[in-house]
């Protein structure tokens, strides 16, 4: 038993020490991050990055919130459509991939593969663009920042898989005490799906807090702008000052205009809201992503 014991531990040490490096080595460039938008844009210039300010400033925070009720809305409007889009959008995958996964179901197979087909070919771009403006007419409306992303086949797959492993004799059972198919799937899948939920909630999620291409594409009403796209017009305007010769013009020194430091800080406010709502979900994450891997 002792020498047993000796031959793991030097195993464990070791896979203990390989974590700790990957940790440290995703950790640093969020430090990096912090650092640099808490620099000056002298200094970095200077100095370059580092993982401590050489000099500390907020000029680049002052800057993006140099307009506070633009941001203010901006952050409002992503948050409405994350709240709004992740909701809905898992109670439809859910539901889509709770169908699909019951294997008393005829249409089963054929319905998996029209979500499948789905991920390998698309409409186009050009098609999608005249249905979601033109036919769909919601163009400059709140519904064009969530109902394109709404639905993904890739999250309906995953959740299929998921729901696939939970007995029929669960589903039986309930039948037998009375239940009606939306009281299995209420009382029943969603609780044992807990893990699974988060998992895909949490992904849906990142991909409404994330996108600035549907508020691109269909908002020209500058109160349902995202944050994304705001940072990002943000971002382009500094490229315009320090591109063009606009400061010779205006009296201006460029090199008052951050832009090493904006694009940190522009990460930080991007980012920020996400990195204290994932540790909330992160149990449920990482049983969502392990749960099911093993057959029997």
């Amino acid at each position: 038993m002792n020498i047993a014991k000796k031959r793991i531990r030097p195993a464990k040490i070791a896979i203990h020490l390989f974590f700790i490096v990957l940790t440290i080595v995703f950790v640093l460039p969020l430090a990096l991050v912090v650092s640099t938008s808490l620099s000056s844009e002298e200094s970095l210039l200077q100095h370059g990055y580092s993982f401590f300010p050489h000099e500390f400033s907020l000029f680049a925070f002052e800057y993006l919130f140099k307009a506070p009720q633009a941001l203010l809305n901006a952050y409002g409007v992503t948050i409405l459509i994350t709240v709004i889009g992740a909701a809905s959008g898992l109670l439809l995958t859910a539901m889509i991939a709770y169908a699909i996964s019951r294997r008393d179901y005829k249409l089963a197979r054929p319905l998996t593969f029209y979500v499948f087909f789905t991920m390998l070919f698309s409409g186009g771009l050009v098609p999608w663009y005249i249905l979601i403006s033109q036919y769909l007419h919601l163009k400059d409306t709140i519904w064009a920042l969530i109902l394109p992303m709404m639905v993904s086949p890739f999250n309906i797959i995953v959740m299929k898989g998921f729901m696939a492993k939970i007995p029929m004799e669960i589903i039986e059972s309930g039948k037998m005490d009375g239940a009606r198919e939306w009281q299995i799937f209420f009382r029943i899948i969603m609780p044992l799906s807990t893990p699974a939920l988060a998992t895909i909630g949490l992904l849906i999620s990142f991909t409404y807090w994330n996108d600035w291409y549907l508020g691109l594409l269909f908002i020209n009403n500058d109160n349902l702008v995202p944050l994304q796209l705001l940072l990002i017009r943000m971002m382009n305007s500094i490229d315009f000052i320090k591109n063009m010769d606009v400061s010779m013009s205006m009296s201006i020194n460029i090199n008052d205009f951050p832009d090493l430091s904006v694009r940190m800080a522009m990460v930080m406010l991007a980012a920020g809201p996400m990195l204290f709502v994932f540790p909330f979900f992160q149990k449920y994450f990482v049983q969502g992503l392990t749960v099911g891997s093993l057959k029997g």
